[in-house]
């Protein structure tokens, strides 16, 4: 049974404080809204009750997990569970080594909106009241070593795969593709806690996270929404289209206009959405998804985005696990037709992607949930040492070459930056 409390703060440093008062656990999660979320503008989850991380009929064990539990849950989803929702594999090298879904049940919930925080935890005021001196006093840490990241693969040999991917398409084997290269670096630490600060002040996004499980790290500055459910409504909001920003506000708003604009960057985000459509329709009541907004142009600190929602209603006798497993991976990070993309996904990228293009979320005790995309991320395994940051694009017959490559690079460069500083 959680115990439920209220405190107010004044301390405008009480969320950055909480990430590093949160090292003393094993377990936590820090999602962060900046200021783009009616619900919360952090929400913390430490400790851990019980926890899954099954290696087979993930989707089954998370809904027995639940149904047993019905409690709150925080964890992801890796791209790899694609191999049990289809008939795939997977044989390039994971150097992460992180389990393909990974669930647990929170000690303590710290909801974060305004000046209040909604505690709900199995400890009881007196434990909680030790937690929150802890956090008013816990220092801020600046320092961490630098490192600077190392591309997978040459220039040449990205080109040169994006010209073999279009050859797919041409020959009609798909239309769309989502190829993506790695940044890494072996044998290094980082303090991840500190870069995690530094990103989210670079790049900070709705969909941001940091997560801690035993020597794994996820450091997430995500803006794509991958699923929504609240009671019967289910929303996706998949990104297919990208601009950088302008020096100035004139060239801002022609790179805007340019994006909205673009036959291609269109041609992405329609395909995308008629996949998500017909994803959503395997659970959803006859007549009820609808595309709410088409072409949304969003801005973020370091890129203009091109964001569609598209909104379903479960249908009577289909369980929470059942929408996730209908559609994942998201159709943005995969391709059109699904399965085929994804073949082609693993023939060209050079290593697994691990948690990358998966999801992070959590899970409400009645069943309702909010996942993002794992994009604009580093992956860090403080065990082995091993830093890892993927970027990529949606490949089309209209793409240039060059222009792929360069926005791979733009969508990496926050994270590769402030490994840097």
């Amino acid at each position: 049974m959680r115990r439920k409390y209220t405190y107010a703060i004044s301390n405008e440093k009480f969320i950055e404080q909480l990430l590093f008062w949160s090292e003393k656990f094993q377990e936590s999660s820090l999602l962060i809204s900046n200021n783009n979320s009616e619900n919360f503008d952090a929400l913390v989850a430490v400790g851990c009750v019980k926890s899954i991380s099954p290696t087979e009929k993930s989707f089954l064990e998370l809904k027995l997990f639940h149904d047993e539990n019905k409690d709150w849950m925080f964890g992801y989803l890796s791209y790899d569970l694609k191999n049990e929702v289809e008939n795939l594999t997977s044989q390039n090298t994971d150097n992460l080594h992180f389990p393909k879904m990974m669930f647990y049940i929170p000690e303590t919930i710290f909801k974060i909106k305004g000046q209040e925080v909604f505690v709900e935890s199995i400890l009881k005021k007196n434990e909680i009241d030790t937690y929150f001196s802890e956090i008013n006093n816990q220092e801020i840490e600046l320092k961490h070593s630098k490192i600077t990241l190392k591309s997978r693969e040459t220039k040449e040999e990205y080109l040169s795969k994006i010209t073999k991917i279009k050859k797919h398409i041409q020959l009609g084997d798909i239309y769309e593709m989502n190829y993506c290269q790695e940044f890494y670096s072996e044998r290094k630490d980082i303090n991840p806690r500190v870069v995690f600060s530094n990103l989210n002040k670079k790049n900070n996004s709705p969909f941001s996270v940091f997560f801690q499980w035993r020597g794994l790290h996820l450091l997430c500055s995500s803006p794509e929404r991958y699923l929504q459910k609240k009671g019967n409504k289910i929303i996706s909001q998949p990104i297919k289209g990208t601009r950088k920003r302008g020096g100035n506000i004139e060239e801002d708003l022609l790179l805007k206009n340019e994006l909205l604009n673009s036959e291609k960057e269109r041609s992405e985000n329609v395909m995308i959405t008629d996949l998500v459509r017909n994803d959503l329709s395997k659970t959803a009541k006859k007549g009820s998804v609808n595309v709410k907004e088409l072409f949304g142009i969003y801005t973020f600190d370091n890129v203009h985005q091109m964001i569609t929602t598209i909104e379903s209603e479960l249908k009577e006798n289909f369980h929470f696990t059942d929408i996730l497993a209908t559609t994942f991976p998201m159709g943005s990070m995969t391709g059109v037709p699904k399965i085929k993309a994804m073949e082609l996904i693993e023939k060209y990228e050079n290593q697994k992607r691990s948690l990358f293009s998966g999801a992070f979320g959590y899970i409400t005790p009645e069943g309702n949930f909010d996942f993002n995309v794992v994009i604009r991320s580093i992956l860090y395994n403080k065990l082995n040492r091993y830093v890892s940051v993927m970027a990529g694009g949606a490949i089309t017959i209209n793409s240039d070459e060059l222009e792929e490559f360069e926005e791979s690079e733009l969508k990496a460069k926050a994270m590769l930056d402030v490994l840097k500083i």
